[in-house]
């Protein structure tokens, strides 16, 4: 009997050694099994789905299948058809593939870690979008500043025989002129690109001193800086007397285009369909404006059909945005310093931005109880009571909410912190108020300028809610970038209606001046063809003015 036993202890010992050792064998034959079969099932998944680096999905999205359906899987690159587990946060940090993973990561911390300070869930771009960019980046690798097919370019630019539509490659530019400030600059900017993808058009910027160390590059391997060297000169004031625009296209070796507010020397036939089909055919575009001329874009016929698969809502600025705008390292240290030194331990923040216009004067107290009027009604900030002072025994005991003022002026900021301060709120809650800077006056001029606006800005996309001023563009940069629908400050121009301010109806800047543009809505069309034209509508806060709407 104890022989018996012995030979079973040993028996099974050995039994157990042994399946340790194939063990990970055997794990290794059905892991390879498992990829195998969904090597098979999943690759049109997921290039539908992507073009880009990394993805995840669920089964229950694969067509037909239906196994562990409340379980979610998630894969990396596709690499020699093969799968790999990845981490969750690289698709994150890529917000769902509208991101190149191609950058050294410390060379501009903003480009990834933003994504953690955004309250809205980031929404993923469309599959098309997505990949548009990815062949823009090969595009402008190829062709951008220091390339052989760049200097070919500058060559022919320099030549005397410029006959449109015989460009000597196939790289074509586009160069952005700034205008106005930082607020104007952006939303150009964003509207600029996206004319560049939609014409295959390497887009170029001139950058001012002013400028220069705010964002970022971001297009990987390459530069969208225009070279100092470019032989046109002089490009901030070519708009007095350009040799070459829509109206003197013949053999010209570029064409300057003026889309600002400024009627005097806009390109009015910009918007027509037969100047979009002629400026494709020219190498080089000069092109200064101070809009967000996106909506325009949308109603034109030559670009509904691509516009329709890049953006499945009013998400234009929202998506180019986060692609373009990367504060550099330095303003970023500044934004993300501020954020945790006041902002990061709220109960909620609430952004605040106040603008005043000498085309619409109004007085700090008129201003102030306008502010105060949307925020208490709209139940974004608590009302105080004045007739009290400050009781500790009514204090919920919770986080405090903080506001972040923005605004030109100390004024405002020194009258609503005494009010929270020496006053107690109707709700208990107990309320901070923030203002990062009071220039006084606007210095566009001045690159320290420029560093405070776009942290200001950036820190108002990372608030919960907004309330910002009708007709700013500084108030248009956050909303799009944080997906959040602000509460706008209607202005003492603004229809006399006894409002103090209207919801957006969506996340998009405004375009200010279209009216002065010929052939916007030159398209007639026919019946059962007007879903197109239902995305651009009025604006909230500007008479005449055009936005995409969801």
């Amino acid at each position: 009997m104890e022989r018996h036993s012995s030979w079973v202890r040993k028996t099974t010992g050995a039994m157990t050694i042994t399946c340790l050792m194939l063990l990970p064998l055997l794990l290794l034959v059905t892991q390879s099994a498992f990829n195998t079969y969904l090597d098979r099932l999943l690759p049109h998944v997921i290039r539908e789905r992507i073009g880009k680096k990394f993805t995840s999905i669920t089964v229950k999205e694969i067509s037909g299948t239906s196994f562990c359906c409340h379980q979610s899987y998630s894969f990396a690159g596709w690499k020699d058809g093969s799968l790999t587990p990845r981490d969750d946060d690289d698709d994150d940090k890529l917000l769902g593939g509208l991101l190149s993973g191609d950058f050294d990561e410390s060379s501009c911390l903003s480009r990834y870690h933003a994504v953690s300070y955004w309250k809205n869930p980031s929404r993923p771009p469309s599959p098309h979008l997505a990949a548009k960019l990815r062949r823009y980046e090969a595009l402008h690798k190829r062709c951008g500043p220091g390339t052989e097919l760049f200097e070919k370019a500058i060559h022919h630019l320099n030549s005397s025989n410029h006959t449109a539509g015989k460009p000597t490659t196939d790289c074509n530019y586009v160069v952005w002129v700034p205008s106005d400030g930082l607020g104007n600059r952006i939303i150009a900017l964003v509207s600029t690109f996206l004319y560049a993808l939609l014409n295959d058009k390497i887009l170029l910027l001139h950058l001012t001193d002013d400028f220069h160390d705010l964002l970022c590059e971001p297009f990987p391997g390459t530069s969208w800086s225009l070279p100092q060297d470019f032989p046109v000169g002089d490009l901030l004031n070519i708009y007095a007397d350009p040799p070459w625009t829509l109206s003197n296209p013949q053999n010209a070796p570029y064409l300057y285009l003026h889309l600002t507010h400024d009627q005097r020397f806009s390109a009015h036939g910009f918007f027509c369909e037969d100047s979009q089909l002629l400026l494709r055919s020219f190498q080089w575009l000069l092109l200064r404006s101070n809009q967000y001329f996106v909506p325009a874009l949308f109603r034109s016929s030559v670009y509904e059909k691509e516009l329709k698969l890049m953006f499945s809502d009013a998400d234009v600025f929202y998506h180019l945005g986060r692609y373009l705008l990367h504060p550099t390292n330095s303003v970023w240290g500044y934004i993300t310093r501020y954020y945790h030194a006041y902002l990061a331990d709220a109960e909620q923040i609430i952004g605040l931005q106040i603008r005043v216009f000498p085309s619409a004067p109004i007085s700090s107290d008129q201003m102030l109880a306008q502010l105060l009027n949307c925020s208490w009604q709209e139940g974004l900030l608590p009302e105080v009571m004045i007739e009290e002072a400050m009781n500790s025994s009514r204090w919920k005991g919770n986080k405090p909410k903080a506001v972040l003022l923005t605004t030109l002026y100390s004024g405002y900021y020194e009258r609503l912190k005494s009010m929270y301060n020496e006053h107690p709120t109707v709700d208990g809650e107990v309320i901070a108020v923030h203002q990062p800077s009071h220039e006084e006056k606007q210095h566009t001029e001045e690159r320290n300028h420029n560093k405070k606006a776009l942290m200001e800005m950036y820190l108002l996309s990372f608030c919960d809610v907004l309330v910002t001023s009708g007709y700013s563009t500084f108030g248009y940069v956050p909303q799009g970038l944080s997906g959040l629908r602000a509460w706008i400050l209607v202005r003492p121009d603004g229809g006399g209606e006894s409002v103090s301010c209207r919801r957006a109806v969506s996340t998009e800047p405004c375009f200010h001046a279209p009216m002065g543009y010929q052939c916007i809505g030159e398209k007639k069309r026919k019946d059962g063809e007007e879903e197109a034209m239902r995305c651009v509508g009025k604006c909230e806060d500007v008479a005449g003015g055009l936005k995409l709407v969801s």
